[in-house]
């Protein structure tokens, strides 16, 4: 068990943790989660021992081992693969190095005998001879094959590293494993494997992740921060979302029947008061109304922004076709000969590791880049809206929120425009803030009321989720199943993918395709190969707690 007792941390005078109680018991996988900002992977730290604590303790059942999913990438960098892994547990790999550095003494003492003796019994003890062959198992599940195992970790590329220093975490079965975005730069057939582990994993898990597939298949319990508190609840991301939002409804609905019936109190008091033979009602319902206590409604730091793309005209049945497009940029072949036709209810995920293909046909599709060969055609009833991977240009201005958007706005009405602003969670006197200074959270909300504001009936996305919070993804992926139009998408979010699509695209390295009419779960189960070829990005940039 691991708990927090008291725990208050401030960063200045801001107090990010005020006196936090919680308890974190065995058997159980914790999914920590909050706005950006609220301090997910600075608790961890405080868990870790990495941060002290302002007030209050960390408290670990004696004897129990912790580990940590490190982030430092090149900090093993002189080591093995295999030293690395099993530096997980460091009492085990600090005996093996004394062991052989014993070994290999020319004068060998009577001492150094006694010594090693001592240490192959507690060697023995922790399963020491079976460390190698533990580890590799690990990095195996995790798709690092058997001819890097002893490779220096300064040579492997990230995706490799990023492998490694999860193995090291899940190492020598820990009594408690702390786990931040441990699904950033995996492959899928990875994650898989690592969802499995931790299902059946006995110990403690406390996990901070952006993936909300990922915490749905592993998590038991929720660990929501809010107000600095942390709040614990049973069931999976899923479960806490539903509860949560019923609860809100809950307390929404009694406060209205409670104000009702306050203002019937009020009214016959204000009615009978005065009337002698109706006083003693009238003084009962004085009394009654002081006892009526509306539940407090304390607004969350969690916000949803309200997300609806309403088309101005419906869509006709020629919707796009795409003929033997090709694409070389910078040598390299990303779209070879591809073709496609999309329907009128379509909305197609393009998926795989091929990240520039997939922009590459988006920027044409949107009138940006000409193809090398081939064509397009966009129906005649068709409008498009276009969300690209770089909109660095998009900002680069003076301009205000407002200014900016009324731009885009068929209506050239202040309030018009700002009736969208304040849908995306910016209020009226965040309108007049520059373009220029947002943060990478906030432009990708204004380019969401830009769409919106448009009305088009076809929409193109090249990874709209990244920089987002948990909330706002949550309302982009709602929005967009409910959209009446056709979308064209790319999408590191496996549930936004999951639950949107209903057919996908993969554009594979040599730059062709993979075209099929499924959910993307029944793709990935029948091509084990796509799983290796899509890598799960955490979105992350904008957290930074």
């Amino acid at each position: 068990m691991i708990s927090a007792n008291n725990v208050t941390y401030r960063v200045g005078k801001k107090a990010l943790f005020e006196e936090v109680n919680i308890k974190f018991t065995e058997g159980n996988c914790y999914g920590l989660i909050g706005a950006n900002g609220a301090g997910k992977s600075t608790f961890l730290k405080i868990l870790s021992g990495a941060l002290d604590t302002t007030n209050g303790e960390i408290v670990i059942t004696p004897g129990q081992r912790l580990s940590v999913l490190e982030q430092d990438h090149f900090k093993y960098d002189s080591y093995n693969v295999m030293d690395t892994v099993i530096m997980g547990n460091e009492r085990l790999y600090q005996i093996m190095k004394e062991k052989d550095a014993i070994y290999a003494k020319e004068d060998f003492s009577e001492e150094d005998g006694i010594r090693a003796s001592e240490l192959e019994g507690e060697f023995a003890e922790m399963d020491g001879w079976e460390a190698e062959s533990n580890a590799a198992m690990l990095l195996n599940g995790l798709g690092i094959p058997t001819d890097y195992h002893y490779s220096r970790m300064g040579d492997l590329e990230g995706s490799l590293k990023v492998k490694v220093l999860l193995a090291k975490a899940l190492f020598g079965n820990p009594d408690i494993l702390l786990l931040d975005e441990p699904t950033n730069h995996l492959d899928l057939d990875a994650i898989g494997w690592l969802e499995d582990f931790l299902i059946d994993f006995e110990n403690t898990v406390i996990v901070v992740s952006h993936d909300r597939y990922f915490l749905n298949k592993v998590c038991t319990h929720i660990a929501d921060i809010d107000y600095g508190k942390i709040q614990l609840y049973a069931g999976n991301y899923d479960f806490w979302y539903e509860s949560s939002q019923l609860m809100i409804r809950q307390m929404k609905e009694a406060n209205k029947k409670k104000e009702e019936q306050i203002k019937e109190l009020q009214e016959f008091i204000s009615r009978f008061s005065a009337n002698a033979s109706k006083s003693k009602q009238a003084t009962s319902r004085k009394r009654a109304l002081e006892k009526i206590q509306l539940d407090e409604m304390r607004p969350s730091s969690r916000k949803y922004p309200y997300i609806d793309f309403r088309p101005e005209r419906e869509i006709g049945n020629e919707v796009l076709t795409v003929e033997n497009i090709s694409k070389t940029i910078g040598g390299e072949k990303v779209l070879d000969n591809v073709s496609f036709i999309m329907g009128h209810d379509d909305k197609i995920a393009f998926v795989g590791g091929n990240e520039l293909a997939k922009t590459t046909l988006f920027q044409i599709l949107a009138g940006e880049l000409e193809p090398d060969e081939g064509s397009y055609k966009w129906g005649v009833t068709t409008s498009q809206a276009y969300f690209p991977k770089d909109y660095t240009a998009e900002f680069d201005n003076d301009l205000t929120i407002t200014d900016w958007l009324t731009g885009y706005s068929p209506v050239k009405d202040v309030t018009y425009v700002r009736g969208y602003l304040g849908r995306m969670l910016f209020p009226g006197e965040d309108g007049v803030k520059k373009v220029k200074v947002l943060s990478g959270g906030e432009k990708v909300r204004c380019l969401l009321s830009k769409m919106m504001i448009q009305g088009a009936n076809c929409l193109i996305f090249d990874e709209p989720t990244n920089h987002l919070d948990m909330e706002s993804i949550t309302a982009l992926n709602n929005g967009l199943i409910k959209f009446p139009g056709v979308a064209l998408f790319a999408c590191h979010d496996h549930q936004f993918v999951q639950t949107t699509a209903n057919r996908i695209i993969e554009i594979l390295p040599d730059g062709s395709i993979i075209d099929k009419i499924t959910t993307y779960d029944d793709y990935l189960a029948n091509d084990e190969m796509a799983r290796r070829r899509t890598v799960f990005t955490a979105n992350n940039e904008d957290d930074e707690n």
